[in-house]
């Protein structure tokens, strides 16, 4: 027996039916999300955790091109994170910022990042740089917007190749130990407390 409209509307949408869903929207490159406003379905069994990996029904996603494929529709807003459709949006869990940046290059003038869902952008004005530090252990978090709302926490490695870029520059009369590109300098800590 057919579902009623109302029955259909109740059902969560799933991870097929948004795979799908966003296949036909993608058509090269990403897709145009911010013209979509479809309904909020509810939320779907997805997490994204911190070092990346993407979990459906708590069972890591082992298809890479699937996880690449639900990056392209993944939305914050405000402080949630959501799959979103030209007919559905979903609410997911993520950990902390939806992507690593795992690797990042010097060209020219700019730093080259590259995310664990391949995608590539240059730090700066629009690609902003910022580091979070615990306040307790005083451990920081680098982090570099990837995309509208959406940050990659940047590996431990790449961080540490950053500090080695790195330069002291005065930042509103505070001298700052940070790194540049294109054109822009991102304070990472103040150089007085360099060791």
């Amino acid at each position: 027996m057919a579902k009623t409209m109302t029955e259909q509307k109740n059902v969560t949408p799933s991870a097929e039916s948004l795979a799908a869903a966003a296949r036909a929207a993608k058509k090269g490159g990403l897709p145009p999300m911010h013209l979509w406003n479809p309904p909020f379905c509810g939320d779907l069994d997805m997490r994204i955790a911190r070092d990346g990996t993407w979990f459906y029904l708590g069972t890591p996603i082992g298809r890479v091109e699937l996880v690449k494929l639900f990056s392209t529709i993944l939305r914050r807003d405000g402080d949630d994170y959501f799959l979103v459709t030209p007919v559905e949006k979903v609410g997911i869990k993520v950990d902390d910022a939806p992507f690593v940046a795992v690797d990042f290059n010097r060209l020219d003038d700019g730093l080259v990042f590259e995310t664990n869902v391949g995608d590539f952008f240059t730090a700066g004005p629009e690609h902003p740089i910022r580091v979070v530090r615990d306040p307790q252990t005083g451990e920081p978090s680098p982090y570099v917007l990837v995309r509208t709302n959406l940050e990659a926490l940047i590996d431990r490695k790449s961080f540490y190749r950053l500090v080695d870029e790195g330069e002291e520059a005065d930042v509103d009369g505070v001298r700052w130990f940070g790194v540049r590109s294109k054109g822009a300098f991102f304070a990472i800590i103040p150089a007085a407390e360099l060791p």
